[in-house]
C-alpha cells in the first residue's frame, strides 16, 4: 500500500510547536487589535454623546425646555436694542423641526415610490445582463457629491420651478422647501433601491414556485407574496432613508431658507435643524452665549431622532431575518 504523505507529520515536534505558537501570538495580536478598533468606535460615540449633553444642559440653564420643544418662534441672534423681540433670543424650535419634516415628507414622496419600483423591477423583471449595469448606474446617484445636488437644487430646479409657479400665477420662493426636497429625494433612491433589492432577492424562492404552482401570475405574486414576506426588510430601508434625509446637510444649506417660518406650504422657503446648526457656528462665536449653545440642543435633537429611527429600523429589520432564516 502506498502511504498518503503528509508535510507535517515529517516536520519535528519541536518546530511544529512553535509554529503554533507563533501562529498562537499572531491571533492574539489581531485579537487585540481588533478590540482596540472597537473601543475607539464606542469611545468616540461616548465622546459625542457627553459633549452633546454637556452643552446642551448648559443652553437649557438658560432657556426653558419646554419653550425650546414647544415655542413657535425662533430668532437666536443676539438683539442689538432692548425693545427688539426677544431681547435675549427667540428660540422656539417648533419652526425648524416643522422645516425639517416638510423637506423630509418631500424627499420620501420622491426617494419611496421611485427606489421600491426599481428594486421590484431589477428583481423580479429585469434579465440578469440588464440588471447588471443598469444597478450600478442606478447607484451612482449614491456617490455624487452632496455639494453637487446642493447646486443642482439652487441653481436649476429652484428658478425652474419658480418660473413655473409665475406661469401658473403662484408665489414660489427662490429657495422653496419643494426644490430642496425634490433632489434630496433623488439623491436617496439609491438606498431604498439597492436595500430593497437586496431584501427582495432574499425572499425564499420556494415562496413564488407556491404561488405559481396555484395558478397566479407574476404580478399577483409580486403584489400578495413577496412584497408582504419582504415588507420588515422594506420598512427598515425607509426607516433608514428617513434619518439619512433629516440628517441631511449640503443640499438644504444650499438650496432651502435660512428663515425659520411656521408652514407646510412646499412652496415658501423654510429652513432646517441641520441648516440652522452651521448658521449658527459660522464665524466668530462666543460658546457661553446662549445664540451657539443652541446648535448642541438643535443637534441633541436629532441625534435622538436618527438614533431612534436607527433602533426601530434595525428592530425591524432582526425581526425579518428571525422569520426566514
Amino acid at each position: 500500500m502506498s502511504q498518503i504523505f503528509n508535510p507535517i507529520l515529517t516536520l519535528p515536534l519541536t518546530e511544529l510547536s512553535s509554529k503554533r505558537r507563533v501562529q498562537r501570538k499572531v491571533e492574539g495580536l489581531i485579537k487585540v487589535l481588533l478590540f482596540l478598533c472597537s473601543v475607539v468606535a464606542v469611545f468616540t460615540t461616548i465622546g459625542i454623546v457627553l459633549s452633546l449633553l454637556f452643552e446642551a444642559m448648559r443652553f437649557f440653564a438658560t432657556v426653558s425646555p419646554f419653550e425650546f420643544l414647544f415655542g413657535l418662534h425662533w430668532s437666536p441672534q443676539t438683539a442689538l436694542r432692548e425693545d427688539q423681540v426677544g431681547s435675549s433670543g427667540a428660540f422656539g424650535a417648533v419652526p425648524v423641526f416643522t422645516g425639517t419634516l416638510l423637506i423630509t415628507v418631500i424627499a420620501m414622496l420622491v426617494a419611496v415610490p421611485v427606489g421600491l419600483m426599481s428594486a421590484i423591477y431589477l428583481a423580479e423583471y429585469a434579465t440578469p445582463k440588464f440588471r447588471a449595469w443598469f444597478k450600478p448606474i442606478l447607484e451612482i446617484l449614491a456617490g455624487v457629491p452632496t455639494v453637487v445636488y446642493g447646486f443642482f437644487a439652487a441653481l436649476t430646479v429652484g428658478p425652474i420651478i419658480r418660473q413655473i409657479g409665475s406661469d401658473l400665477g403662484m408665489n414660489v420662493a427662490s429657495e422653496s422647501a419643494l426644490a430642496a426636497g425634490l433632489i434630496m429625494g433623488v439623491m436617496i433612491i439609491p438606498f431604498i433601491s439597492s436595500l430593497s433589492d437586496d431584501i427582495i432577492h432574499a425572499v425564499p424562492q420556494a415562496l413564488r414556485d407556491g404561488s405559481f404552482a396555484m395558478g397566479a401570475t407574476k404580478s399577483e405574486t409580486i403584489v400578495q407574496v413577496v412584497l408582504p414576506a419582504a415588507l420588515p426588510g422594506i420598512v427598515g430601508s425607509i426607516l433608514l432613508a428617513v434619518s439619512r434625509a433629516i440628517g441631511e446637510t449640503m443640499i438644504v444649506v444650499m438650496a432651502a431658507g435660512l428663515a425659520a417660518r411656521l408652514t407646510v406650504n412646499p412652496f415658501e422657503a423654510v429652513t432646517t435643524v441641520t441648516v440652522q446648526i452651521v448658521t449658527l457656528l459660522v464665524g466668530d462665536q462666543e460658546f457661553d452665549s446662549p445664540k451657539t449653545l443652541a446648535a448642541f440642543a438643535l443637534g441633541l435633537v436629532l441625534f435622538v431622532v436618527t438614533l431612534f429611527l436607527n433602533v426601530v429600523a434595525l428592530q425591524v429589520v432582526r425581526k425579518y431575518r428571525e422569520k426566514y432564516e
